[in-house]
């Protein structure tokens, strides 16, 4: 799934292509690309302009002109979010397509913005704002790491009240929003900690430094454009990160630890994989 450099990657490409355009044409073609949907996608979102796009965590969502309510994204397990000429894309997992046009230049060539969906996890949804600003979907997400109002100490505070292992307690999104997997494992290899310990176990300051090896880490993988292992996710101009490139322990099961030599380890967890190094993460 991608975690929020990914999301980020996305977001920043959209922002470039279609800020200030207007949805001209909109067609859904899977029924789950579009779920819980009140009302009809295209009627919805007809001349509706894009005034910005936002991101909380792996969740990010266009605001637009009229005020009250937003385009909301979720990329799901494999979404793709491609921003090219009309007619560019023709995938068998094309689940969204829209059009989009330039008010201030009528004489521009449209955009097509195709939403793909391998798994069909993603959708886009078309909701009000909650009490605080964000679509209703984010309510219950709490702010990320790379969030400028992100305060450290109070999210430490907050994760040390947990009696949960430590890895669990960073995937969850109402704790602290956009970590998965993989900058899970690269944040605790880097903060030297035991995915397993148990968060209220840990001292305040090993958890604020936690958050900021969370914080490093995500800005080197949104600085390489994310971390792609396969096909399934890719930035709006089709093209994969390269992060993975850079990965210490996610995925590095069986080589020498870099910073101990012991060989680092990958054990079932979760229903998901943990890679760790038992000789230097000892917190």
């Amino acid at each position: 799934m991608p975690e929020l450099p990914e999301v980020e990657v996305v977001r920043r490409g959209l922002e470039s292509h279609l800020l200030g355009t207007s949805f001209h044409h909109v067609e859904v073609y899977h029924p789950r690309a579009n779920r819980g949907q009140d009302g009809d996608l295209a009627t919805l979102l007809g001349n509706s302009k894009i005034t910005a796009i936002r991101r909380r965590g792996k969740y990010m969502w266009f605001d637009l002109n009229h005020g009250d309510s937003a385009l909301f994204v979720h990329l799901g397990m494999s979404g793709q979010m491609l921003v090219g000429p009309p007619g560019q894309v023709t995938s068998p997992h094309l689940r969204i397509k829209a059009l989009l046009s330039d008010p201030l230049h009528p004489e521009a060539p449209m955009k097509q913005l195709s939403f793909l969906d391998q798994r069909t996890f993603g959708r886009w949804l078309w909701c009000p704002y909650d009490e605080t600003g964000v679509p209703v979907p984010v309510s219950h997400i709490a702010i990320d790491p790379l969030d400028q109002d992100f305060d450290s100490r109070v999210c430490a505070r907050r994760i040390r009240t947990k009696r949960s292992e430590i890895k669990r307690v960073i995937l969850d999104q109402t704790v602290v929003s956009g970590i998965g997997n993989i900058y899970a494992d690269e944040a605790l290899w880097a903060a030297g900690i035991k995915p397993t310990r148990k968060a209220y176990r840990l001292r305040f300051t090993d958890v604020v430094t936690l958050l900021s090896c969370v914080q490093e880490v995500m800005l080197k993988a949104l600085a390489a454009g994310g971390t792609s292992f396969d096909s399934l996710y890719v930035n709006v101009n089709g093209a994969s990160g390269y992060f993975s490139r850079s990965l210490v322990v996610y995925g590095q099961e069986g080589r020498a630890c870099p910073r101990c030599g012991t060989t680092i380890q990958r054990v079932s967890w979760m229903n998901r994989s943990t890679h760790w190094c038992p000789g230097c993460q000892l917190l």
